[in-house]
């Protein structure tokens, strides 16, 4: 896992308009090579100075879709590797933060659930089973489900993937 080092404490404590003027400065350096993608729950500067604001799926999708070579992604870390699954390979995806976790993404690790489907197997024929995973999970998780035949579900998508 890539370390990071800690984000000084001044930074929690720098006037929004200098974050603002900082973030438009480096976006006027690398133009339309650079997208800045936020959460709906980022702090103003940030959302100030975003090119698309919205759900996670939602900007995941503008990642891919943009011709931008370099995406910062203003979220948390299963946001991203959404984002950098969809993405070309000649697209970058960047998370600011790298701690910045979702405790619904974490609730289980890819080693968990493949040892709670193997456990199921005792008790079930699994070729009958189609794996469902939320949209807040690991890039390992939605693999995982893929390579069962399963679905990733969002909210607006869950009734017609259960159905």
């Amino acid at each position: 896992m890539q370390k990071q080092p800690p984000i000084p404490a001044s930074y929690s404590q720098t006037d929004e308009s200098v974050l603002v003027e900082k973030i438009k400065a480096h976006k006027k350096e690398f133009g339309d090579r650079l997208l800045l993608l936020a959460h709906h729950y980022q702090g103003d500067a940030v959302f100030q100075c975003a090119d698309v604001v919205g759900d996670s799926l939602l900007l995941a999708r503008e990642a891919a879709a943009s011709g931008a070579e370099l995406i910062v992604f203003c979220g948390v870390h299963f946001m991203a590797e959404s984002a950098d699954v969809l993405t070309s390979d000649s697209q970058a995806v960047f998370l600011p933060h790298l701690d910045a976790g979702c405790p619904m993404a974490d609730m289980a690790s890819a080693r968990e659930v493949s040892g709670a489907w193997e456990a199921m197997g005792e008790f079930c024929d699994m070729d009958r089973v189609v794996p469902v995973t939320y949209v807040n999970s690991s890039a390992a998780i939605k693999a995982f489900v893929g390579e069962r035949g399963g679905s990733v579900c969002t909210s607006s998508n869950a009734e017609r993937v259960l159905a």
